[in-house]
């Protein structure tokens, strides 16, 4: 994918990378996180696509900050399985890159939302 959308961009990888760690733990016999993870985790950039098209720039935050929560649920996800030890992977990239994507929309909610009230 090619975009000079670089939120997009890096929800899309980070999805694709979901995707593939959902497959993981589904072999691994994980089956009731591995699906709330999956669902939260693709989530993310189908709000920050529906975003870009919004219809107002208060349209634009209400999009943005659904993607802010879907990524800071799948954070809790990963830190759960991680700490829980279901599985025996590494979850600290997925981490990492989640918290990311959380700067990220935190600051073009902030930023948005303070034009808005300008």
């Amino acid at each position: 994918m090619k975009s000079d959308n670089k939120i997009l961009e890096l929800s899309f990888d980070f999805a694709l990378s979901i995707i593939e760690l959902y497959k993981k733990l589904n072999s691994s016999k994980e089956f009731i996180i591995s699906k709330q993870l999956l669902k939260s985790g693709t989530s993310i950039g189908a709000n920050i696509e529906e975003a870009i098209a919004a219809q107002s720039r208060k349209d634009f935050i209400s999009k943005m900050s659904i993607a802010s929560k879907e990524a800071r649920e799948t954070r809790y996800w990963l830190r759960l399985l991680k700490q829980s030890k279901l599985v025996d992977l590494e979850f600290d990239a997925y981490i990492t890159s989640v918290e990311h994507i959380i700067n990220i929309l935190t600051k073009i909610v902030k930023t948005s939302s303070e034009t808005v009230l300008k």
